[in-house]
């Protein structure tokens, strides 16, 4: 049941890959830029630091942050999806290594990293509690997780008509995918970011909760994203 969870789930991402990109590079184009990066970066030591982006998608973080300085490995378990961050990275001028990697199975070594970021990733993930495990395996001591999400369990995705819409692409049967796929999760059944709070910490965690970052995030109103609060996790291993 777990294996064809994970292969739903990598299908979905694929077939989203091109016009999933094509919103991250707006994104990249727009004034949320700025203030994505100002919010990372108020988090990240400054110096060479060894970042992994997992769920990297179109390669948003991976790029913000590699123009930052940082060197930055960025995964994903949709194979067209890394290609599509392999090509936005390109565009943008930065190097970057792209890899086709579960976020709940990676396949580094231990205390590699300095810090694990990602965004809208863990709500859609096969075993959410085992990607904290080995995000904390490859932290270095002291390292930092960066987690941006949104409790999605108890809403439905529906089309969106505005073509400034980030979801205006998908189809009904996109939507309804996506809508099946959630409500099989673990995830889904949590009522987060508390959830994610109290196992981080049950695992050696330090962590900070900001309930909502979407206002300072999301100033572009040419872009225009679901209500749901988008919630900051910050977590320093212990």
């Amino acid at each position: 049941m777990k294996e064809n969870i994970e292969q739903r789930i990598e299908n979905y991402w694929d077939k989203r890959s091109r016009d999933f990109s094509a919103v991250r590079k707006r994104e990249l184009l727009s004034e949320n830029m700025p203030l994505w990066r100002e919010l990372l970066l108020r988090r990240l030591p400054k110096g060479r630091l060894k970042i992994l982006d997992a769920g990297t998608g179109a390669g948003f973080f991976a790029i913000i942050l590699a123009k930052s300085g940082y060197d930055v490995t960025g995964i994903d378990t949709s194979g067209k999806m890394v290609e599509e961050s392999k090509k936005n990275a390109a565009e943008f001028g930065v190097e970057v290594e792209f890899l086709k990697m579960p976020a709940d199975k990676l396949e580094f070594p231990d205390n590699l990293f300095d810090a694990v970021v990602s965004r809208n990733l863990t709500w859609t993930l096969p075993d959410c509690m085992e990607a904290y495990r080995v995000w904390r395996r490859v932290l270095k001591p002291d390292g930092r997780i960066l987690n941006y999400d949104s409790d999605m369990g108890e809403i439905s995705f529906s089309r969106k008509e505005d073509i400034n819409h980030v979801h205006s692409n998908l189809s009904q049967q996109e939507i309804d995918e996506c809508n099946s796929i959630k409500k099989s999760l673990r995830i889904s059944t949590h009522k987060r970011p508390s959830w994610d709070k109290e196992f981080l910490e049950s695992i050696r965690f330090n962590v900070e909760i900001t309930k909502d970052i979407s206002c300072l995030v999301r100033k572009d109103k040419n872009i225009i994203y679901d209500d749901l609060p988008m919630f900051e996790i910050y977590a320093e291993k212990i």
